[in-house]
Parts: C-alpha cells; structure tokens; sequence
C-alpha cells in the first residue's frame, strides 16, 4: 500500500512521540531529522544507519517526496531559475532559485492560486485553488538547499512571495518556517526569512506577536487607496490608514524595518506626484521601498514604467529622505514573475 501522508508536515516533537510510541529509543528521531534536513535525503533508503525494519516502516506510512518537477527554465545570465512542481494532487506550483553574489535565495508558494486577484498578477487571474501543507511548503525550500548543495554554494534565504497569500495560510506558512528554523535541522535564523503580504491586517498583528524576527515585505503598489482599490482589491477590507498603522505597531514590537514592495506600471502609478502621496504615506516610519519594474504577464494590460520615469519616481522618494532602492527584473527572460509559467505550461486542475 502506498504511503498516506508527508513526513515533512511533522515537527521533531511530534516524530520523536511516534517513534517513542514504536518503541524506538529517543535518539531515532534525531536520526530521521538530520537526514532530512542536515543531509537532505529525499528518502527513507538512503538512511544508512537506520535499521532496515525502521526504514521500512517508515516508507510504509510516509513519504518523503511531496513535490514532482515538471518544467525548469534558466534565465540567459544562468542566475535564476523558474521552476513548476507538481503536487500529490497534480494541482502545479511554482518556486524560483536566485542565485547572488553573496547569497543564494529560494522564493517559495504558500498556495495553489491566490484568492486576491491583483489585476496585474498571472497567479492572481489564474483564482485559487486550495492552501499548501506545512510540509508542501518545507519541501520547496528542501529541494532548493539541494539544489544549490549540488553547485557547490549554500541556501541563505527564504522569500515566501510566490504564489499564494501567505497570511491568508497563516498557521502552515507559521509551522514550516518554525520547522526551518529547527537548530537540529536546517537552521536558518528567523532574519533568513521574509514573509510577504498585500497587507492582511490581521496576519501582521499575529506575525508582530511570534517573536521571531523574520522580515515583513507588504505589496503596497499605489499611495491612495482609490487606486489601490484597483490594483490590490483586499485594500478595500483593509484599507491603508488601518494597514500602515499595523505596520507602525509591527516596527514598535519587533524593532525591524518594513520593506514595501512597489511595482512600477507605466502612466498608472508612476507620475512624479503619487511619490509624493508615497513620501506622505510612509513618513516617519521606519521602512524601506522596494521599486520593481512591472514584470507583466504577456496578458497584462499593464506594463512595466520606462527607466526614467522609475529614476524620476526613485529620485523624489530619496528626497523625501525615504530610502528607495530599485529591484533589479530577474528572469524576465523566462516568464519569472508569479504565476506566469503555470499559466503557460498545460496540465493544473
């Protein structure tokens, strides 16, 4: 009989209560854990010094591979790559590799789909399907640690701003960054990770209160909420007043910076003046803008503003002494933005 369910859905203390319950001695579970996250085993064979009775009874009630890969696309440069799982219900994902000088990133899905439906958004358009597993997502960030094992370099960080909401699938994106965080595991410290948000005022307050230190990016895309409305239509059960005040008491509780994410569109919110509304908005809170270019779907009405408009836009944040740095577009070459190659590769349901 097929295994049922994914090993990776667990946290050490509940394998060490399984195996103490099979009668296995408390170091087993140690075992099991450094293989899956210090050696990066994707199966139960390769554990070597696990006795074969346990290996066994193990790939009897789980299984380790919750992800299959159907396509992976390499930008020109070689820096990024784009790539499409498919999970144990043939539902698709999507997670990108990004490769720095100084750091090798993996950015990650919390959901089949998304349910906000941001106009400019391939996934968005594309309407969602269902939430990942704790263990559907842990998987995505194994695979990269593998993955970048193989090329010699080490996975240093996590962006959870893939497909999907990641507040909107709060307690599993929560269990699977607690699991990456495991010391006894893959160990990466809470600053490792980002969480991006359109900006689920609830979900921030929550995030405030884990004490964890991990970074807060929100898709803030426009300085009013009339147009925001448009573009981010969950502004409209949280609008910015009430956004931006959350994000001032998530500053106060954690002592960490907001980054507010800003995708330029040209000739919709890219003039000289909503800069200036954005300078307002955001005055006096301790923050950081990212400016990135549309990275539009082929579909898109929108597209991405010229350089100069986004040096003109860039300029006027700076003097308004807010910090603004323009993100460079990776892997536009190979349709990286989010959702854009599980629109183009047949087969989701």
């Amino acid at each position: 009989m097929a295994p049922q369910e994914s090993l990776l859905n667990w946290n050490r203390e509940a394998l060490q209560d399984l195996l103490a319950s099979w009668g296995e001695p408390s170091f087993r579970a140690e075992q099991v854990w450094h293989w899956i996250y210090r050696s990066l085993a994707s199966d139960f064979a390769s554990m070597s010094n696990l006795p074969l009775a346990l290996r066994t009874k193990l790939a009897e009630r789980f299984y380790l591979a919750a992800l299959s890969l159907v396509a992976d696309t390499v930008s020109t440069d070689g820096e990024t790559s784009k790539l499409l799982f498919r999970l144990s219900d043939a539902h698709t994902i999507e997670t990108v590799l990004m490769r720095y000088e100084r750091r090798h990133t993996v950015c990650i899905s919390t959901q089949v789909g998304c349910a906000i439906k941001c106009p400019f958004c391939a996934t968005g358009q594309s309407g969602f399907a269902r939430n990942l597993a704790s263990g559907e997502i842990v998987a995505q960030v194994l695979y990269a640690a593998r993955a970048f094992r193989d090329e010699g370099a080490v996975l240093s960080n996590v962006v959870i701003m893939g497909m999907g909401e990641p507040l909107l699938n709060y307690e599993a994106t929560l269990a699977a960054i607690r699991c990456l965080m495991d010391k006894q595991g893959l160990n990466l410290g809470g600053r490792r990770f980002t969480v991006s948000t359109v900006g689920i005022v609830p979900g921030i307050q929550r995030l405030s209160a884990e004490g964890l230190q991990v970074g807060l990016a929100v898709s803030l895309h426009a300085p009013d909420d009339t147009l925001r409305d448009k573009l981010v239509p969950v502004n409209r059960r949280y609008p910015l007043h009430q956004l931006i005040v959350t994000c001032r008491e998530y500053v106060r509780r954690t002592g960490r910076r907001v980054t507010f994410e800003y995708a330029l569109m040209e000739e919709v919110n890219d003039f000289p003046e909503q800069a200036h509304q954005l300078a307002d908005l955001l005055k006096g809170l301790r923050c950081h803008v990212n400016l990135i270019p549309l990275n539009a779907a082929p579909s898109s009405p929108y597209r991405a503003s010229p350089p100069a408009r986004v040096r003109a836009f860039q300029q006027i944040l700076q003097g308004r002494r807010l910090p603004a740095t323009l993100r460079l577009r990776r892997g536009v070459d190979i349709q990286a933005g989010c959702g854009q190659l599980r629109s183009r590769v047949k087969g989701d349901v």
